[in-house]
């Protein structure tokens, strides 16, 4: 019996075994509460000592990996918020796979019919707090992992099974703890990643990411007292004319053929101290999502253009971030062998497509790294209450990253 159907035997031999096991470490992780938000907002939860505190469900993996013989990288920017990479395999070929979840969760908010930080098991589902993002196929890779070695598969290469931190917020200073941390100090050096953090009930494969880029711009006006308006200039209403000119913006670009058109919101407004004053400024915040071949430059010269056409204006345009857009081939190894293994398995070949958001993916093809967003769950049980994620998906999971893992590192 070949290495692949040995695991598939194992899996169809073992499904309460596993089941039970993921299960149980779902429930686990999901008590922790590892919210992470901005630090002007780490008041509103009096239970953080600060972001993430990631580390709470890094204990549990790194106890997973101790009892299943797992050697692994502990590596953190600070104290608490760790990033744990169990590493399986000789390491000769020079491919190493690297399959990353982080440990992080958004806010509960309102509207659960449930505790959010208490599995509820209903009619095959999981719903918590993280159960889809991405504590459930969190497990799932570890699950993977346990079962490799629990079989003595040996790979010539080395699956990398990452718990990272900082994917939900990113604060305003700009520092990274998480996948950017290990990048820019060259502490991970993958050939392939997985990051299962896209939902799409494994059906679509996420080869391409559009850019993020927010400017703010800013209406010079001149305050005045409200009962003598024309002593000032309301730059509220000088505002309101570059909105008009922005909401007709066309930028120059090549349609992509994945992901297909830029877009542009104004998402945030702000101008006036008071009605009685004569505002003397006023902002907007825009998100552009690029698509390859769009330059920040070109970007600028597009909201100039619109601010020259309001008459008497006076704007300043600040770049705020810029997230480049990425690309990958769709007919590269890792693509092929998810789609090969999930046919055999599931009976559907998985499709690639481009997203507008963003994922972990994106960082790592920055750095030169083979990288797609590809996991279990419904996209639309991200962020919202009663998120929820398919047991038999995780099963199918962790099934799917032994199956991948042996394709592309032996």
């Amino acid at each position: 019996m070949d290495e692949k159907a040995k695991i598939k035997a194992y899996f169809k031999e073992n499904e309460g075994k596993i089941r039970d096991k993921i299960v149980s470490l779902v429930r686990e992780m999901v008590k922790e509460k590892t919210v992470n938000v901005v630090s002007e907002k780490l008041s509103e939860h009096p239970y953080l000592k600060f972001r993430g505190e990631e580390y709470r469900v890094g204990n549990i993996v790194k106890r997973e990996f101790e009892e299943h013989n797992i050697p692994y990288d502990e590596f953190a920017r600070m104290e608490g918020r760790p990033n744990i990479i169990g590493k399986i395999g000789k390491d000769k070929n020079g491919k190493r796979l690297f399959m990353a979840a982080h440990m992080d969760i958004v806010p509960a908010g309102d509207g659960w019919d449930t505790d959010p930080f208490e599995v509820v098991e209903k009619d095959g589902k999981l719903y918590g707090r993280g159960t889809l993002d991405n504590k459930g196929p969190l497990a799932s890779i570890i699950v993977a992992g346990e079962v490799l070695k629990e079989l003595g598969i040996e790979l010539e290469g080395e699956l990398q099974l990452a718990a990272l931190s900082d994917e939900e917020a990113e604060d305003p200073d700009g520092i990274d703890y998480g996948i950017g941390y290990l990048l820019e100090e060259k502490l991970i050096n993958p050939t392939f990643a997985i990051i299962p953090d896209i939902g799409e009930n494994m059906e679509r494969i996420d080869i391409a990411e559009k850019g993020r880029t927010v400017f703010k711009v800013t209406a010079h006006g001149k305050q005045a007292h409200g009962s003598t308006p024309e002593k000032g200039i309301n730059a509220v209403y000088m505002m309101a004319k570059m909105v008009c000119e922005i909401e007709k913006l066309k930028f120059d670009y090549t349609v992509h053929p994945v992901l297909g058109d830029p877009t542009l919101n104004l998402g945030e407004i702000h101008g006036g101290a008071a009605a009685n004053i004569v505002p003397g400024q006023c902002e907007i915040l825009l998100d552009i999502r690029t698509v390859p071949g769009m330059t920040k430059e070109q970007v600028i010269k597009k909201l100039e253009e619109c601010a020259a056409k309001v008459e008497g204006g006076k704007f300043t345009i600040e770049c705020m971030s810029w997230n480049e857009p990425h690309a990958v081939d769709p007919d590269n190894d890792l693509v092929k062998a998810i789609q090969i293994n999930t046919k055999e398995v599931l009976g559907f070949e998985p499709e690639p497509f481009g997203m507008g958001g963003g994922t972990f993916a994106k960082t790592l093809n920055i750095y030169g790294v083979t990288a797609v967003g590809w996991g279990p769950g419904d996209d639309e049980a991200f962020h919202v209450a009663n998120e929820y994620v398919e047991i038999k998906q995780l099963i199918d999971f962790a099934l799917l990253t032994c199956l991948v893992a042996i394709d592309l590192l032996n």
